[in-house]
């Protein structure tokens, strides 16, 4: 587990509703994430979890509800307002540029600060984290396996030093001994204190890491409670752990 200990509410959506060519994919969700938590939003398949990411970000209009960021309501902001305020999102299917190198990719991450060396040293940070990535740092990005895309989609979201970090589906994909890696390193980004909001298919590694956990079904939640709760709860387990 990660930070048990945490603080003010960072992120609180109340009633959402989201829908698009006729579909209601969102139904009147209800969740918040505290500062230094990990949180993770698990649930099948068409679940409405990536709609409910896409609306926080700016990503999708939302016909009700609301959505606050550190108290200040983010209805109607864009995706670039919303890194200069500190949330970033690292999409489904990754979204780097590919006919940049890793380096203007992180670069790219930076784009809101000008505190050169800072930016340097959090170059260096990125690296630590992923030593595939300094190894390659030259590379374009197109050229890269999936695992490594996802590497540097969240180095270069880390790069903005946000207050909140959201990752849709970050395991998707990816070989085993990846996934391995992407969440330990998950796992490292909560523990040196960034806010997480997590969306994952692979509920028992998600819950794992986690301090809290909400299922999604149907655009709606369904559950929610502790982490290691809902790992050892039977309808849990029955309905995303196979068992």
């Amino acid at each position: 587990m990660s930070n048990t200990t945490t603080g003010q509410t960072l992120l609180k959506v109340t009633g959402l509703k989201v829908g698009y060519g006729g579909i209601q994919a969102v139904k009147g969700v209800d969740f918040e994430v505290h500062e230094g938590e990990l949180v993770t939003l698990i649930g099948s398949n068409g679940a409405g979890k990536t709609t409910t990411m896409k609306a926080i970000t700016g990503g999708l209009p939302f016909t009700e509800g609301d959505i606050h960021f550190m108290g200040h309501s983010i209805k109607g902001k864009g995706a670039w307002d919303l890194v200069h305020q500190g949330l970033a999102m690292v999409p489904e299917g990754r979204g780097v540029f590919t006919r940049m190198t890793i380096l203007e990719n992180l670069a790219m991450g930076a784009y809101i600060r000008n505190d050169k060396a800072e930016i340097a040293n959090d170059v260096e940070m990125v690296f630590t984290t992923f030593p595939r990535l300094k190894e390659r740092k030259d590379q374009l990005a197109g050229t890269m396996s999936g695992g490594e895309q996802q590497m540097l989609a969240m180095g270069r979201a880390l790069m903005s030093r946000p207050k909140v970090l959201l990752l849709d589906e970050p395991s998707m994909g990816l070989s085993p001994i990846m996934v391995d890696k992407i969440f330990e390193v998950v796992k490292d980004v909560s523990s040196k204190g960034v806010t997480v909001l997590l969306v994952e298919q692979n509920a028992s590694r998600a819950l794992g890491i986690a301090d809290r956990g909400y299922v999604m079904e149907s655009g709606l939640i369904t559950m929610s409670g502790q982490a290691q709760a809902m790992l050892s709860d039977p309808k849990v387990r029955a309905a995303y752990l196979g068992e």
